[in-house]
């Protein structure tokens, strides 16, 4: 066998290497999604109704993002509202939401809330936090209009959107079904 006519072969072998390498240390993006908070301006504010399907949008969201393969980073409840000094004060304090996400390893923090001024519509708004800096990167609105648990999952789509926009693009919501 002529050692001379394979010399070529480790530089391809390092190269394999190298390539593999580098696909598996691609970084994931890191998200932390805090609960979202109700806020109901209405004549009759915080019906059950309400507050579930405001409970219900951390989830949904989470599950659309998982989808375009985003790491969800889970912060404890307690440790929300430990953080918080009261209702909508992580909303309004991009600081100490990318601190508090910082402590559990997010590169970004979204915080949310649903903000109803009418029965007839509500806005579910985020705010997407880039955890290193502490810089506000995101700030989403998307209409929903109806309690519709359907416009409910429409809407988080809408806002997933948006997030995937200014993060890694590759979310693809679900096709639009064609009803006769």
């Amino acid at each position: 066998m002529n050692i001379k006519k394979y010399r070529w072969m480790p530089h391809v072998l390092m190269s394999c290497m190298l390539c593999f390498i580098s696909l598996s240390t691609v970084a994931e993006t890191k998200i932390a999604i805090l609960d979202f908070e109700l806020k109901d301006l209405t004549m009759i504010p915080r019906t059950t109704a309400e507050i579930e399907r405001t409970a219900s949008i951390k989830p949904l969201l989470e599950t659309e993002l998982k989808k375009a393969d985003y790491v969800i980073i889970d912060i404890p409840i307690m440790k929300q509202k430990n953080a918080a000094g009261g209702v909508g004060y992580l909303f309004d304090h991009d600081d100490i939401a990318a601190n508090l996400a910082k402590q559990y390893g997010a590169d970004y923090v979204l915080v949310g809330r649903l903000h109803k001024p009418s029965f007839l519509f509500a806005y579910l708004m985020g705010h997407l936090v880039r955890v290193k800096d502490a810089k506000l990167i995101g700030n989403y609105i998307s209409e929903a209009k109806g309690p519709n648990k359907k416009l409910t999952v429409k809407t988080v789509e809408s806002l997933t959107v948006k997030i995937d926009r200014a993060l890694d693009q590759r979310y693809s919501p679900p096709s639009k079904h064609i009803s006769h």
